[in-house]
């Protein structure tokens, strides 16, 4: 017959790197959430985060540099936009709309860029 220990899953055992120790923070499942949300945002592991933080340095979110791209990107974009409407307007001008509907809509495309500029440099 098997005994009660034989049916029981072994313990699994965790290595931690030398002279390292854990330490156990009890907290709800929404804290646990919002921990795991800042550390991503700094593009930490939660141990590494919880670690700076507890030893008084916090951590500089890479949020807003994927922000400041992810903009930087859409205002080339947008530029380019602008650069092939020009040249369909000198291509072929007053085919498919009239010239001074495109013109309205390069000066609009101009001032979202400028736009984008302006909040990137807020950043």
């Amino acid at each position: 017959m098997d005994t009660e220990e034989e049916r029981k899953p072994a313990k699994r055992e965790i290595t931690a790197p030398r002279g390292k120790r854990p330490i156990n923070v009890w907290v709800t499942a929404d804290e646990r959430q919002r921990i795991e949300r800042l550390a991503a945002a700094t593009s930490l592991p939660v141990s590494v985060y919880l670690r700076t933080l507890g030893l008084a340095f916090e951590p500089k979110s890479t949020l807003d540099a994927d922000s400041v791209l992810a903009l930087l990107k859409l205002g080339g974009d947008v530029g380019r936009l602008g650069g092939l409407l020009k040249l369909w307007l000198v291509d072929r001008p007053g085919e498919g709309a009239p010239v001074k509907d495109v013109r309205a809509l390069l000066h609009s495309i101009g001032e979202l860029r400028d736009q984008i500029a302006d909040k990137v440099a807020a950043l």
